[in-house]
This record gives structure tokens, C-alpha cells and sequence, in this order.
């Protein structure tokens, strides 16, 4: 096990495939976006409808874009995919209003789905190709470490940007740079994971390929059910995860955290936030690189059921702690939010990739954020509403409960399968 973890982390094309992950993360933007918005004048309801807009426009555009990377091509998707992600920076950059940044959000909406399972799709072909396709938790563990690491460098370096560029928009253009990077980098991959399987543009062989794939995917019950967890659990993460800048920035304000006291209390918040965003992703990194060993004592299919209903009990803990304004608790409850957030990823492409046909990995990941984007659709808005008609305490409250609720359904409704438990060995240096 020792000599095949060492030829897969020193093959080139495992490495080409960490980078790709470590710049399209190098988001400079992330740690302040909400911030951003909320200073262009946004309400949080306002802001809730704008990412309701990204999802919306996924949503539309989720499937065919899966269909057409399966069919005719996936360098081809994620090219057009980097360009779109170049456009929609370009366009944040220029926002005075809620109509320009919409959008921007639609633009980043094409990015996101034509990048949306595709590359996973690379990865499985290539470990097929290498016959190295049982190991795929630990290659795509290793692979989302890299996009975590550059999560965090990006928080931290986001601190130096926020802080010496004339205005915050700025940050969308530095976020260009690796974009561009990556997009060179695709480029580079061997023509053979393209895997094109038609030539022919035909809307009538492509309406057909949608049919047929469709029936294929919600044909098999445990892979349906396996997607509506994974597409509820991040659509939820996601629609909350960015809460934490005006919640943190408050409570980093009540509290008169001050790092460095030559500066105003405007930039200590912004170095607070993009240390903090830093920290959660390096431990995120390693999270992911790890999970892998789990599986030694439970299976994939069980850890994700487990982590869903963690969620639930920190999301009602937070409606006390945040009542109770204990910002190191609520801090310390969304870095274990994040750290399960990037341990259960590699879980389910591990169960996907069980129980999927080969001709249809992009598009059954597609169908994954496409739900994703549904559940999205509802609670991004949903959320923002809440947070505004009472506080955020009581939507964090209310989504625990419902996350709890739901998961108990949806955990009755899977005993039509029983995965096994993988057999993993370690060296004396946990390799």
C-alpha cells in the first residue's frame, strides 16, 4: 500500500490535477464578499436573492452542461467554464447596482456549471486508465487538499490586498490571475481525458443522450438518495457559510479585538476575518486528506449520514451561543462546520463513484449541484429573510432543527443497500 500511495502522489498528472484545485481556489475575494455586498448598500434579504440568481441560472444550465461534457468534451467545459469565472470577476468589479451584480452572479452561474463535475469525471477516467480507480477517496482526498490550501493562502494574502488596494473591488481583479493560470494548466492535460464521445452537434442527439442518461441516473434509487444528501447537505453549507463575515465583524467589533493597533478597527476586521478563513482551510486541507482512514473502522455511506446529523446539533448550538455573543464558541462551531464540510466531499464521490455508469460521471454530478442549486433557490433567500425579520441566531436555529428532521427521513428511506467497509493498511507512518 506504502509503494502505490508513493506512485500515485509522484505521477504528474495526479499533481497537474492538485494544482488545478489549488488556483481555482485562490478566490481573494471570498473572506469579504458579503462584506462587500453589504457596503454597495444590500440588505441580507437582497443579498440572499443575488446567490438565489447564481442557483437559479446553475439550475437552468446544470444538466446540459453535464450531457455536453460527457459528449464533446471535458477540457473543452472547463475552458469555457474559466472564461465565464474571468467574465463574471470583470463584472463584480464594475457593480454599483443590484441589476450589474446579478449579472455577475449569472455569469459566475455558467463557470460553476460547466465546471461542476467535470473534472471529478477526469479523475475517475484517469484512475481507470492507471488502474488505480479503488483508491479514489484517497486521490480525490488528496487532490480537494490542494484546493483547500489554496483556500487558505488565499485568505491570508486576501489580508495584504484588502488593506493596500484603493478599493475593495479591486480584489476581483487580483482574483484573475490564477484563473488564468488554470486555464493554461487545462490546457495541458492530455487530449485523451477530453473523452468526447460525439462529434456531431446534433440538438436532436443531444435532447436523446438527456433522456437517456436522466432515466439511467434516477433509475437506480440509491444513487438518487445519495444525491439528495449530498446536494441538501451543501446547499444548506453554503447557503449559511458566508453568514459568519457580518456576524464575526460584529462580534469582533462588541468585543474591541483589536490585533494591531496602529490601524482603525475597520482593517483589524478584515485582518480577523482573512486569518480566520485561513486557519479553517488549512485544517479543512487536512481533514480531507485524511478522511480516507475512516474507512478502516466505517464506511463512506455511514459517515456521511453521521455528518449531516452533526450539522443539525451546531447549528441549534449556535442560536445559543450567538445569543449569548461568545464569538471563540461560534468561531470554533463554524470551523468544525467547515472541517466536515471537506471530510464528507471525498465520502460521497467515493459512494458515487460506486454506483454510477461510466458514461454518465459528469452528468450525475451535475444532477448533484443541480439539486444542490434547488435547495439553494429556497433557502439562500429563506435564510436572509429570517436573519433579517428576528437574527441569524434564530435562522441557525430553525435550519438545525429542520436539517435533523429531514435527516431522519431520509436516513429510513436508505436501507436498500449496505456498504461494505474498505479495507485500508497503514505503513508505521500512516501511509
Amino acid at each position: 500500500m506504502k509503494e502505490l500511495y508513493s506512485k500515485i502522489k509522484s505521477d504528474p498528472q495526479i499533481w497537474k490535477f492538485c494544482f488545478y484545485g489549488f488556483f481555482k481556489n485562490l478566490k481573494f475575494f471570498e473572506p469579504y464578499l458579503y462584506i462587500y455586498f453589504l457596503s454597495l448598500g444590500f440588505s441580507l434579504f437582497y443579498i440572499g436573492i443575488l446567490y438565489s440568481i447564481r442557483e437559479a441560472a446553475v439550475y437552468i444550465i446544470e444538466i446540459p452542461t453535464g450531457i455536453f461534457a460527457d459528449n464533446y468534451g471535458k477540457k473543452k467545459s472547463l475552458l469555457i467554464c474559466f472564461t465565464s469565472y474571468i467574465i463574471s470577476f470583470v463584472i463584480f468589479f464594475f457593480t454599483t447596482n443590484f441589476l450589474v451584480a446579478a449579472i455577475g452572479m449569472i455569469m459566475f452561474a455558467i463557470g460553476e456549471a460547466f465546471r461542476s463535475g467535470t473534472h471529478k469525471a477526469m479523475i475517475y477516467y484517469y484512475l481507470e486508465q492507471k488502474g488505480w480507480f479503488s483508491e479514489k477517496t484517497f486521490v480525490y482526498g488528496r487532490t480537494r487538499s490542494f484546493s483547500l490550501l489554496g483556500s487558505s493562502l488565499a485568505a491570508f494574502t486576501s489580508i495584504l490586498f484588502v488593506l493596500n488596494i484603493p478599493a475593495m473591488k479591486w480584489i476581483f481583479i487580483i482574483s484573475i490571475v490564477p484563473y488564468i493560470l488554470d486555464f493554461l494548466l487545462i490546457l495541458s492535460y492530455p487530449d485523451s481525458l477530453d473523452q468526447i464521445t460525439e462529434t456531431d452537434m446534433s440538438i436532436k442527439r443531444f435532447m436523446t443522450s438527456t433522456v437517456e442518461k436522466m432515466k439511467s441516473i434516477f433509475g437506480n434509487i440509491f444513487l438518487t438518495k445519495v444525491l439528495i444528501s449530498s446536494s441538501l447537505y451543501d446547499g444548506i453549507f453554503s447557503t449559511v457559510k458566508d453568514y459568519i463575515q457580518p456576524l464575526m465583524k460584529g462580534l469582533i467589533i462588541a468585543s474591541g479585538l483589536i490585533l494591531i493597533k496602529t490601524l482603525p478597527q475597520k482593517s483589524n476586521v478584515k485582518i480577523m476575518l482573512g486569518i480566520i478563513y485561513g486557519v479553517f482551510y488549512i485544517f479543512s486541507s487536512s481533514a480531507s486528506r485524511n478522511v480516507f482512514r475512516l474507512n478502516k473502522f466505517v464506511n463512506s455511506f455511514s459517515l456521511m449520514n453521521l455528518m449531516f446529523d452533526i450539522m443539525g446539533v451546531i447549528f441549534v448550538l449556535l442560536f445559543f451561543i450567538i445569543r449569548m455573543d461568545m464569538i471563540w464558541i461560534v468561531i470554533l462551531l463554524y470551523f468544525f462546520l467547515y472541517l466536515m464540510k471537506d471530510a464528507r466531499r471525498p465520502l460521497v464521490v467515493d459512494v458515487c463513484g460506486d454506483n454510477m455508469n461510466k458514461n454518465e460521471r459528469a452528468t450525475v454530478m451535475s444532477v448533484d449541484d443541480q439539486f444542490k442549486s434547488i435547495f439553494m433557490i429556497v433557502l439562500a433567500p429563506l435564510f436572509g429573510f429570517i436573519s433579517d425579520k428576528f437574527s441569524i441566531a434564530a435562522a441557525f436555529l430553525i435550519f438545525g432543527v429542520f436539517i435533523l428532521i429531514v435527516n431522519l427521513f431520509i436516513k429510513g428511506g436508505w436501507r436498500i443497500k449496505k456498504p461494505e467497509l474498505r479495507k485500508v493498511t497503514f505503513d508505521n507512518n500512516g501511509e
